[in-house]
């Protein structure tokens, strides 16, 4: 006798196969759209790079212009840069999982909440390499719900901030969100880093109420806890722990005795 359409071993059947079928037209998606999703999120970080170097325009060749910027891998332990990976490749975040090529951190040492962090990172130098104007760092910590990832630009000079963004939160709407509002990342525009030369602890803050100081922007309002997380990644991988030491050697390029020689000749000059 013919079994019913009913029956539990036709129903399994057909639910066994449409699982296949299904998990199939799934799959061979993934893998057809991932060199896609891989130029996106690639064009996305470009894009990230550039707008917080104050470069980015709505329409612009992302390719043409990101030439004028080039990777280095830095160590920053010593602040030296390193041939040791591909700056085109190297991936920081997922190297912090690796070992040989991170460490743990705790206490006072991980005011970001990172808990661990890796050895190398990329920076991107916009202009000279060797001169560069702006020196773009990839920054990280803890907000109020999770993880806040973005960049950071600073001057050549290795103190005077150009921008910050970020181009991952979980923040709540309306509220921490704002770290990505446009008025309020523009505070961040001409702030000093650090209070004086040779000084590795890093001054920048985010202060409610505040914002007037030369090391200080107005926190984001009804966001303390978010405001505190900018602050603590910022106190973590702008100090010694970061890219302090990587900075430092910035601040110092021009030498004090130098600088006092050429005022002297100016102020010959002009007498």
């Amino acid at each position: 006798m013919a079994q019913s359409n009913n029956s539990i071993k036709k129903i399994l059947t057909v639910a066994f196969a449409l699982c296949i079928v299904c998990s199939v037209i799934v799959s061979t998606a993934a893998v057809a759209l991932r060199p896609l999703q891989q130029l996106n999120q690639e064009l996305d970080r470009k894009t990230n790079i550039l707008n917080v170097a104050n470069l980015y325009e709505p329409g612009m060749d992302v390719e043409e212009e990101f030439a004028n910027v080039t990777p280095r891998i830095v160590d920053m332990r010593t602040g030296e840069y390193t041939d040791e990976f591909d700056p085109d490749t190297y991936d920081g975040f997922e190297y912090r999982r690796d070992p040989a090529a991170s460490r743990t951190l705790s206490g006072e040492r991980d005011p970001a909440g990172l808990t661990r962090v890796e050895n190398f990172a990329t920076v991107y130098l916009v202009g000279d390499p060797d001169d560069p104007e702006q020196i773009i760092l990839p920054i990280r910590g803890q907000g109020l719900w999770g993880l806040m990832r973005g960049f950071l630009s600073v001057e050549g000079d290795g103190n005077t901030i150009v921008g910050i963004t970020y181009y991952e939160h979980s923040e709540t709407p309306g509220l921490g969100a704002e770290v990505n509002n446009p008025r309020w990342q523009a505070q961040w525009e001409g702030k000093q880093i650090f209070d004086e030369e040779g000084d590795l602890t890093p001054a920048i803050r985010v202060a409610k109420g505040s914002g007037s100081g030369e090391h200080e922007v107005d926190g984001l309002s009804g966001a303390t806890l978010t405001s505190n997380g900018v602050t603590n990644m910022l106190q973590f991988w702008l100090s010694p722990e970061g890219f302090g030491e990587y900075l430092a050697k910035f601040r110092s390029a021009v030498d004090p005795g130098e600088a006092q020689d050429t005022d002297v000749e100016l102020e010959a000059e002009g007498a």
